[in-house]
């Protein structure tokens, strides 16, 4: 018999992080610990409020449901939980924990031995100029080969000065530039707007306009000079067949997976399948996890062979995470084996 338990857990930014959806200070997490013949599972329940297709006044009354049902099967319990994809991954997690030699050790493989790492992108914040220049210089410093900033919310020409001012300096070979609007941008400014960033010989751009614009989305796709990466667009999309239809519409050049957002590992390998079936490329991305989360995701990462840079550095933003082997060294994600875990709740 596995008994469980769930617990909340709130993250504390060591600064205020800016994105176009807002400033966040703090971030809620749930953990679900597994027990059985006395050993233990942990998994998190990464959710975002404000942008989790489960972010519901019930979201605890669903954790303490499943830990009452945990005995029905895991398998079975991830399938009833189709439209609860934080709470997927925190039990897929969870179990696989439990059933592992060690507790944080859930897919073995050379990362997780500290025998590789997997480059990553060092992700610039929203805020003001000052701040966002001062970021990327230590992004630079630190030996970041690819940067992401988020753009969308502060004046937009001067984005384009940030931008410009990096490209001045660093060129394509040395630095890979992304940039994530957050679907800040309006239908009718859009295609502008990706003419004048293409100017500064940009990766790519996630999610321009807000999701669910399917029309305005596929003539971005066909007409932008940079190639748009699906983000938000995914969530609460759960059937294959409505994936197809997606994919098959708006023909992105690429899709970026949250496992948080969209349901776990297993749905999201169904996602690269199907991407995949259309050509369409794809990386991964943590959601502001605890190093807990952002563990077993970049742990799942590595096992699919992507050698693209992945969104996985953000283990280092808060004051209270838990001490992990997790090291960012040299613009990639690895493991400090001479480091220990301590997971205190």
């Amino acid at each position: 018999m596995i008994t469980a338990s769930y617990q909340k857990y709130t993250l504390k930014f060591k600064q205020p992080s800016g994105t176009s959806r807002g400033v966040m200070t703090t971030k809620e997490t749930w953990f679900i610990r597994l027990e059985k013949d006395g050993k233990i599972g942990i998994g998190e329940c990464g959710i975002l409020r404000g942008l989790s297709v489960d972010d519901r006044p019930d979201y605890e009354e669903k954790l303490k449901w499943v830990c009452n049902n945990i005995n029905r099967g895991v398998d079975k319990l991830v399938t009833f939980l189709i439209d609860w994809p934080s709470i997927q991954i925190g039990l897929e997690t969870a179990y696989q924990s439990l059933i592992s030699e060690d507790t944080f050790n859930i897919f073995p493989s050379k990362f997780a031995l500290g025998g590789d790492s997997i480059p990553i992108n060092g992700l610039v914040w929203m805020g003001d100029e000052a701040f966002m220049r001062k970021q990327v210089k230590e992004k630079i410093a630190a030996g970041f080969k690819c940067i992401k900033l988020k753009i969308g919310a502060i004046d937009f020409q001067t984005e384009l000065d940030i931008l410009k001012s990096i490209r001045k300096e660093f060129s394509v070979s040395d630095i890979e530039l992304r940039v994530d609007a957050n679907g800040a941008f309006l239908p009718k400014e859009a295609l502008e707007k990706l003419k004048r960033l293409s100017e500064y010989e940009l990766h790519s751009i996630e999610q321009p306009i807000q999701p669910r614009q399917f029309d305005e989305m596929a003539r971005l796709c066909e007409t932008s000079p940079i190639d748009i990466a699906l983000d938000e667009e995914l969530i609460g999309v759960y059937f294959d067949n409505k994936r197809e239809d997606m994919l098959s519409a708006i023909k992105p050049q690429y899709i970026i997976l949250k496992p948080s957002l969209v349901g776990g590992f297993a749905s999201s390998e169904r996602w690269i399948d199907i991407a995949e079936q259309h050509n369409v490329k794809w990386w991964v991305t943590s959601a502001l996890e605890s190093n807990v989360g952002l563990n077993a995701i970049a742990q799942w990462t590595y096992t699919l062979n992507n050698n693209m840079p992945q969104g996985l550095g953000t283990g280092g933003l808060f004051t209270n995470n838990f001490s992990s082997p997790l090291i960012v060294k040299n613009g990639t994600l690895r493991y400090d084996k001479t480091m220990d875990w301590e997971f205190n709740i």
